[in-house]
């Protein structure tokens, strides 16, 4: 045993103990052996070291890549592929769901005897603009640790809309949907109103502002003030913050918000008007102003004092400007879909009325809107244009397909909203591509331009793999609330010859029973909303 070397690592070099303690040798057989022996045996464990690093690189790429297979094997979201989209639904949809339930690290809310003082909210905009608004003000007073009062809807805008919050959404469950996230009441009571010295203290804060902001700025104030008003509520509370507050946002914007029974009944009986004349329908929102002089002026009569003067041509080449109703037409007939396609036009008044829409019913005869469909039954809603809006959300939100002409608030919230709810196809223009195409068409055959067209859109048609953490708002992509199906439960589904159906099985999917265990009502349908103008930022 006394002869067997025993390694000793001294500034990177391999001794053997038998140089430093064993007897001198005279023989250079004797001298070299001490040497040659740790030598060799420092070469093997060189040698064994880096054949183990290389292997650990290899298995650990072979794994990346084998997980990189399994995705692309299962759910084909290679970026190259090319092969036909199916126009009506995501062949991919099935493998993803919305998730928003707490966390167990998530607290609840506390009681409104122990807040830091009640929060008042001031919406403003359209009613879809000013959904975000009161998405985000119920994580704001979950930041600031608020009672958070009822919102207050716009009523000076350009809509011009006396409906209150309890007039377009259901406010008993609004309020007993988040009582473990956030307390909100329907006032302040008025015996604290009466006891206060100074009137509620009014702040604006500056867009996207994070929550560090709120912590440091707005929350001193509120314990100071005791009631603060946060006024013009609109995209104030930052894009990025905690999966959390995430999450929150989610639970708020698509469970919270549901809808009054007059309003929610009317959109449902238009829903069900168009599945008894087609088995599916394309629910279209447009929003079209000429850009040309005779528009302009007239806009600046009707809701703006001042206008740019710009290139309207330009502007169009450029991808700017919304598509008009003839070239949705000719981009829904160029991606596949056929004349003979049930479609439901949800918009306001649009500029040239009947005339503007004439070329989109040539190319499309079965088209319908609301005042088609609902008949007399819309006469109660007609003065409020908050609510009409809420019926064509709820008509655009139960659509197989749903496609808009511009990238303004409804359709940005429909868009998320649909992506929470199973990816159901959701078609937005590639304008900046799309426009010069279109102004262009003349100069080709249809199979061409209709080429052409399904290459300028793919990654435009609500594909999951469009979605991608810190892109665009997260009102339109809420990145935080979409999970991915187990690759082993989606093997086990199709094994079992499972239809696009199964994912609604997964047990990751029963996260959402949690959020339905609040109330013994079914699942909130959420609603409608007017859009912000899309020249509005």
């Amino acid at each position: 045993m006394a002869n067997k070397p025993l390694f000793h690592y001294q500034n990177g070099s391999v001794v053997s103990n038998k140089h430093v303690f064993g007897r001198r040798r005279s023989s250079a057989a004797s001298q070299r052996k001490p040497i040659l022996m740790p030598l060799l045996c420092g070469m093997m464990l060189f040698c064994l070291g880096m054949l183990s690093l290389f292997t650990g690189q290899m298995a650990s790429d072979l794994d990346r890549y084998s997980q990189r297979f399994m995705k692309q094997s299962l759910f084909n979201l290679d970026e190259n592929n090319r092969g036909p989209i199916d126009i009506w639904e995501s062949e991919y949809a099935k493998y993803f769901y919305g998730c928003s339930v707490r966390s167990a690290t998530f607290p609840d809310a506390i009681r409104e005897q122990s807040p830091n003082g009640y929060l008042l909210i001031a919406a403003s905009g359209g009613l879809n603009q000013q959904r975000t608004g009161i998405s985000d003000a119920v994580v704001v007073a979950r930041i600031l640790n608020a009672t958070l009062v009822v919102p207050e809807l716009d009523h000076n805008s350009y809509w011009k809309d006396d409906s209150d919050f309890v007039n377009i959404f259901y406010v008993d469950w609004f309020i007993s949907y988040l009582a473990k996230d956030v307390t909100v009441v329907r006032r302040v009571p008025d015996k604290f109103m009466r006891s206060m010295e100074k009137p509620p203290y009014t702040m604006r804060v500056p867009r996207k502002s994070p929550p560090e902001y709120y912590l440091d700025q707005v929350l001193p104030i509120l314990k100071r003030r005791h009631v603060l008003q946060l006024t013009k509520f609109d995209y104030r509370l930052a894009n990025n913050i905690d999966e959390d507050l995430q999450k929150l946002r989610c639970r708020s914007n698509f469970h919270a918000l549901r809808f009054t029974e007059p309003i929610q009944a009317l959109g449902q009986k238009l829903v069900k008007k168009m599945r008894q004349m087609a088995n599916r329908f394309m629910a279209v929102h447009l929003s079209y102003i000429g850009g040309g002089d005779k528009e302009r002026y007239e806009l600046r009569e009707i809701r703006w004092e001042t206008l740019p003067d710009i290139d309207a041509v330009g502007e169009r080449r450029r991808g700017k400007c919304p598509l008009t109703p003839h070239e949705v037409g000719l981009m829904l007939r160029a991606l596949g879909f056929e004349n003979d396609a049930y479609i439901y036009v949800a918009s306001g008044e649009i500029y040239g009325g009947e005339e503007t829409l004439e070329p989109l019913k040539d190319l499309f005869p079965n088209l319908y809107t609301k005042e088609i469909l609902a008949n007399e039954d819309l006469k109660p809603f007609l003065p409020f244009s908050s609510c009409l809006a809420t019926i064509d959300y709820i008509v655009c939100d139960e659509s197989d397909v749903f496609v808009t002409n511009n990238n303004g608030n409804m359709a940005k919230i429909l868009a998320g909203r649909r992506r929470y709810m199973g990816h159901k196809r959701t078609i937005r223009p590639n304008s900046k591509r799309l426009s010069p195409l279109l102004m262009q068409r003349d100069q080709m055959d249809w199979n061409t331009f209709a080429e052409k067209v399904k290459a300028v859109q793919r990654g435009f048609m609500g594909e999951p793999d469009e979605m991608r953490a810190g892109r665009g708002e997260f009102h339109e992509y809420p990145y935080s609330c979409i999970c991915e199906k187990p690759a082993s439960d989606i093997i086990a589904a199709g094994n079992n010859g499972g239809g696009d159906g199964d994912h609604h099985q997964s047990r990751q999917f029963k996260e959402n029973e949690g959020l339905r265990k609040r109330s013994n009502e079914e699942e909130p349908v959420l609603g409608a909303k007017e859009d912000e103008d899309v020249f509005r930022d």
